[in-house]
């Protein structure tokens, strides 16, 4: 956000009153505004610079207010007392006129075809008889710095020139020429330069080097001359001397070039609007006309106003209020947006005027309607739909994976999800035309084309990068890729997918063999055909031929395993070789990874949702069972109500992540809406409670927590009813409260088996001897013998140092709150014998 900085005295002057710190932050936060920092030029210099540069600064308070960055209207002192002062009913909204000039002739800016290679596009505008002061002058000249680090992006979509008119005479031409043919006397300088001198005589000017990449590289540089052939400027570098405006300034000429004519017409409409108050005729902009090459003539400054018609109605429900059709009419009046209903039902006229730019939809309407009514005055309401917060289990099997596939062996990467067409195609041996790729319209390097459709090319990459490091290296990534799916909105959708590469001498299939049957085997996937998993040989041009299979899982194709083909290897500058194994990871879960897990409200852009109201429920009767006895206890008694409760504590549903019919059967053996004190009971029953039309197509439930009613006699034979109660009823309520007991221990004992997350990590030690004369067979074992609670030791191996020196590089895995690598390091360094230092070459969370 951009940041304007106001002299605390000159602020207040202007708004006509003092406020004290406190007061004027709630203001600023009122209106959408933060008051950043109360400080001083003093202290400023101070703080960046040092106390000794700070002697002789100004000890005037400054207020450094932090102003949204589309709100290009409050960049400057004018423009931020204008829109206070209309926000607290103080002054109404000025309306800007365009005026032709006393002459009746304009001033006219000629565009010459050549400058279509630079900066084709610019627009001007006059401000006559304008009065400055120096506080004037300088928020003036400070606007457009603001400007030029905002919309303008530093000066390379627009930039502004602002002259003094009397000093030159019109008609001007805004051309561009060669460096050389350019020669003027610059701002602040005392001679003239070319063009190309004024470029080295900058480089090292603080302020202006930061924009003259903009042109530098051009064969020609813009240039903006009058009638007598006198340099208005050079943009975007630097105006002339001769046109340079000050206090003693009336008539102002402004010109904006740009290589964006919207964004050029928003820049000139602010720089007018802000100070044409202080025009002889207030809010009034002389107009002036622009010529563009192929004899189009555009009248300029536009101060467009334009009308938008909204309903109170949508602007209540998106707020979360309800207020009158006359009331937020004035709320958006307050904001400088003069409002109106129509008397078209609820239906509301707004005016946007030109100041407001960033009004682009009606949400940002309803935007400023919030903001007048008061983001704390917006009454609290409880959200419809009611969930308890768990990992989405995609995420949570791919993290589970994670630590067991890192605890195999293999070192996980990360890679970008953009890569080259190359990448994905012609190294693999495909063609980019046969792959559902999503591709980028405009990408800034060959790098990022298209978004990734498989982990391998990536993997691959990672190889090259590491290729000195010892081997075998086995690589694994479990990541998104993008596949083109029609039925999306977006035209693709994100699948998660799982990649390992072993690179290693020898192709090691068997290592990725192996590795697809440890994942199967972490899936609950039992090998077999039917209901398990098997390969089948298949072709691919990215796989050597007859070294490819594909993986079925339940009769449906989730990925390929096998050795990459020679020109695959070679194509990613690598000289070994490779087995990969790929594949997709959604079908394991039994959906994608853009499935909701709740009901819940959709967006009324995407899908109009009616929830049922409370008459619509009433309408609908109660389907409540017989019986209220529940594997958790009789839901007509609190003791019963508790216990659910109590196991609602940490889910949204009886069963799973959806809503099932379990919900529904335990929701009908409640009697009536349960106590506000069972908090979590309460927020499950609203939940399901909101389910009433979707009941009938709810999955089944896969466990009976309502129990069955017991059979009763015939009614008719009244010698068998016990009016006082009998031995029966006491064996009834026996045979039930077992029933229970025995449920909710098997619900226990089956908790109680979850494992509990352990925190593990991969660690690799470089075990370093004293010379080469020592044993190092003799070595491992010392390190091998280090036990300890939450320490497995893994493969080793022997890795040259240097002068026939060899190290001892073996890994392991920790239980992290059980094993340190300063413990580890200081049992080993104890056979001192043996072990010279003990480093950690590598350090991994699994």
């Amino acid at each position: 956000m951009p940041t304007v900085g106001v002299k605390r005295d000159l602020l207040f002057k202007a708004l006509g009153r003092t406020y004290t710190d406190e007061e004027f932050d709630e203001l600023c936060f009122e209106f959408g505004l933060e008051l950043d920092e109360i400080t001083s030029e003093k202290e400023i210099i101070s703080r960046e610079q040092g106390d000794s540069k700070a002697t002789g600064a100004s000890d005037i308070i400054l207020y450094k207010i932090d102003v949204p960055a589309n709100r290009y209207d409050l960049l400057c002192l004018e423009g931020l007392v204008r829109g206070l002062q209309v926000f607290k009913n103080k002054l109404e909204a000025p309306h800007y006129r365009r005026v032709k000039p006393a002459s009746g002739e304009p001033q006219r800016l000629i565009i010459t075809k050549e400058t279509a290679v630079v900066r084709p596009y610019a627009v001007a505008a006059v401000l006559r008889n304008i009065t400055f002061t120096q506080e004037r002058y300088d928020s003036f000249i400070e606007l457009q710095e603001k400007l030029h680090q905002n919309i303008c992006r530093k000066r390379s979509l627009v930039a502004i020139g602002t002259h003094d008119l009397d000093t030159i005479r019109g008609p001007f031409t805004y051309t561009a020429k060669p460096p050389g043919d350019i020669c003027f006397k610059p701002l602040n300088q005392t001679k003239d330069y070319t063009a190309t001198q004024l470029m080295s005589l900058y480089k090292t000017d603080s302020h202006l080097r930061h924009y003259l990449h903009i042109i530098e590289d051009k064969p020609v540089y813009p240039v903006i001359y009058d009638s007598n052939g006198v340099v208005l400027s050079m943009p975007p570098i630097i105006n002339g001397d001769h046109t340079k405006i000050s206090i003693q300034t009336k008539n102002v000429f402004i010109e904006c070039t740009a290589t964006d004519l919207t964004k050029a017409k928003i820049v000139l409409d602010m720089m007018v609007t802000m100070f044409s108050e202080y025009c002889a005729q207030p809010f009034t902009v002389e107009e002036a006309e622009v010529v563009y090459p192929d004899g189009t003539v555009h009248i300029l400054p536009e101060l467009a106003y334009r009308k938008e018609k909204l309903s109170s109605e949508f602007i209540n429900k998106k707020v979360g209020i309800n207020e009158s059709t006359e009331k937020i009419a004035q709320l958006l009046t307050r904001m400088c947006l003069s409002s109106q209903p129509t008397g078209n039902g609820d239906e509301i006229e707004v005016e946007i005027p030109p100041t407001r730019s960033d009004v682009i939809h009606a949400c940002d309407i309803m935007e400023d309607a919030a903001m007048a009514y008061g983001f704390n005055n917006i009454p609290r309401t409880t959200p419809r739909t009611y969930t308890v917060a768990n990992q989405f289990p995609l995420n949570e099997l791919t993290e589970l994976l994670r630590r067991d596939l890192a605890a195999a062996g293999f070192t996980e990467a990360l890679n970008f999800a953009l890569c080259s067409k190359e990448d994905i195609a012609d190294k693999l041996g495909k063609k980019i035309s046969d792959i559902r790729a999503a591709h980028i319209s405009n990408p800034k390097t060959a790098e990022f084309q298209v978004a990734r459709t498989t982990l391998l090319p990536g993997l691959l990459k990672t190889i090259a990068a590491n290729r000195k490091m010892p081997l075998p290296l086995k690589l694994f990534e479990i990541s998104d890729v993008v596949l083109k799916d029609e039925t999306k909105d977006v035209g693709a959708r994100n699948s998660r997918s799982f990649c390992a590469v072993n690179y290693n001498k020898s192709p090691g299939f068997e290592v990725i063999h192996g590795l697809l049957d440890r994942t199967m085997q972490l899936l609950e996937v039992k090998p077999g055909k039917g209901d398990g998993y098997h390969i089948q040989a298949a072709e691919d041009s990215t796989f050597f031929p007859g070294r490819c299979a594909e993986v079925y899982v339940r009769g449906q194709s989730v990925g390929r395993l096998g050795v990459l083909h020679p020109d695959v290897i070679n194509r990613f500058d690598l000289t070994m070789p490779c087995s990969a194994l790929e594949m997709d990871l959604e079908p394991f879960l039994g959906l994608t990874a853009e499935t909701a897990l709740t009901h819940d409200v959709p967006m009324q852009e995407v899908i109009k949702h009616n929830f049922p109201t409370q008459e619509d429920s009433s309408k609908v009767p109660p389907s409540r069972p017989t019986s209220t006895k529940t594997v958790f206890g009789d839901m007509s008694m609190p003791t019963g109500l508790k216990a659910l409760n109590d196991f609602l504590a940490d889910k949204s549903y009886i069963e799973g992540f959806v809503a099932s019919r379990a919900d529904v059967e335990m929701f009908e053996a409640i009697p009536s809406a349960p106590s506000p004190t069972f908090c979590h009971l309460t927020r499950w029953y609203n939940h399901i409670k909101s389910f009433q039309r979707e009941r009938a197509g709810l999955p089944p439930a896969k466990t009976q927590f309502v129990l069955p009613v017991a059979q009763t006699n015939d009614a008719s034979d009244d010698d068998d009813i016990d009016l006082f109660g009998s031995d029966d009823d006491e064996e009834e309520s026996a045979e039930a409260a077992r029933i229970k007991e025995q449920r909710l221990a098997e619900y226990a004992a089956k908790k109680s088996k979850k494992p509990a997350l352990i925190a593990k990590s991969s660690i690799l030690l470089d075990v370093k001897p004293w010379d080469d004369e020592t044993d190092m067979s003799k070595l491992e074992e010392c390190v091998r013998s280090v036990c300890m609670d939450g320490l497995l030791w893994g493969q080793s191996k022997l890795v040259p140092v240097g002068y026939g020196i060899k190290k001892l590089q073996i890994g392991c895995v920790v239980e992290d709150d059980k094993v340190g690598t300063d413990l580890l390091e200081e049992a080993i360094t104890a056979f001192e014998e043996y072990v010279q230092s003990v480093d950690v070459a590598a350090f991994n969370k699994i």
